[in-house]
């Protein structure tokens, strides 16, 4: 009798307990859910999350036609330091008086030709003033401690230049063509014209070109250089670095300003060259350099995915 108590109340227990089992299933089957807590939607699938889109490439300039018309001699040039090619004017070989845009090179050749002997600090300081402040008396002092016209020569020698004609005993009227110019640029570049010790110094220098057309800035025997092409470059382009020189000098004899730019980048060398009536003034020059690069930008196109 005992045994058959014990069996079922075994039996009662099994019952009980199946039902608290069975009892959240069928009301999770009555409420529409399959887990999760009681009364929640079904979770759809995730899809997953797309990667953003590359950024695009950095702006650059890029040889394509340019709409500038000058009452006068006008020709510009650029160079793809990546691939070696120039592209420009028709007259890309045209040349114009170098003005003050040689003496990046009159610069390069002196410290070159010193090799591992010590620079004096008054040849650094006037390397600088040639360059920074476009100092004529600076120039002239390495122009002539480098053998003069020898400089010239050793410049068409070392940079391959063409279309260049030295003018004796006068480094602003070497006649050089926009070609000549963006190859310049890139002998200064990549450490033919100042050499692998001196190079870096040069092109700081370029970068810290300073002053502007106005007045103030502008002096018999210097004057301010910066503007032209830096101006119509977007600040993103001007952040990783440029070098500019310009060379203008308002030639009474034919009445005409001659304006040489120049701006090396890290990927690129452009040159602009001019002439036009003195009437219409230096701001002028400024301006035809500044619109010749704003219609050279060019944004590359994203990487296909």
């Amino acid at each position: 009798m005992l045994r058959t108590r014990i069996v079922l109340a075994a039996a009662v227990a099994c019952i009980v307990l199946g039902g608290v089992l069975i009892v959240p299933a069928a009301f999770a089957k009555l409420r529409g859910t399959t887990g999760g807590a009681p009364g929640s939607a079904p979770s759809p699938t995730a899809s997953p999350t797309p990667p953003p889109p590359p950024p695009p490439p950095p702006k650059t300039l890029a040889a394509q036609p340019v709409s500038v018309t000058v009452p006068g001699f006008f020709s510009w040039a650029l160079l793809d330091r990546r691939t070696g090619r120039i592209g420009g004017s028709r007259n890309i070989a045209a040349t114009n008086s170098t003005e003050s845009m040689i003496k990046i090179f009159l610069v390069s050749d002196y410290l070159r030709r010193q090799g591992t002997k010590e620079v004096r600090s008054a040849r650094l300081k006037q390397g600088s003033a040639a360059i920074r402040d476009s100092n004529d008396n600076a120039a002239q002092a390495l122009y002539n401690a480098g053998g003069r016209d020898a400089v010239v020569r050793r410049m068409i020698s070392i940079c391959k230049l063409t279309d260049t004609k030295p003018f004796r005993g006068w480094w602003s009227r070497t006649q050089m063509s926009a070609r000549d110019a963006v190859r310049l640029g890139q002998c200064v570049a990549d450490g033919r014209a100042a050499g692998s010790r001196w190079t870096s110094w040069v092109i700081t220098e370029m970068r810290k070109v300073r002053g502007t057309t106005a007045k103030k800035d502008q002096a018999l025997k210097w004057g301010g250089g910066r503007w032209g092409i830096i101006d119509g470059l977007p600040p993103e382009m001007v952040s990783r670095g440029v070098g500019i020189k310009n060379g203008w000098t308002a030639i009474w004899a034919d009445g005409q300003w001659h304006i040489n730019c120049l701006g090396i980048a890290n990927d690129w060398v452009l040159a602009v060259l001019m002439r036009f009536p003195v009437r219409l003034g230096l701001d002028y020059g400024a301006g035809v350099c500044k619109r010749v690069t704003q219609q050279l930008v060019h944004q590359p196109p994203a990487p296909a995915q």
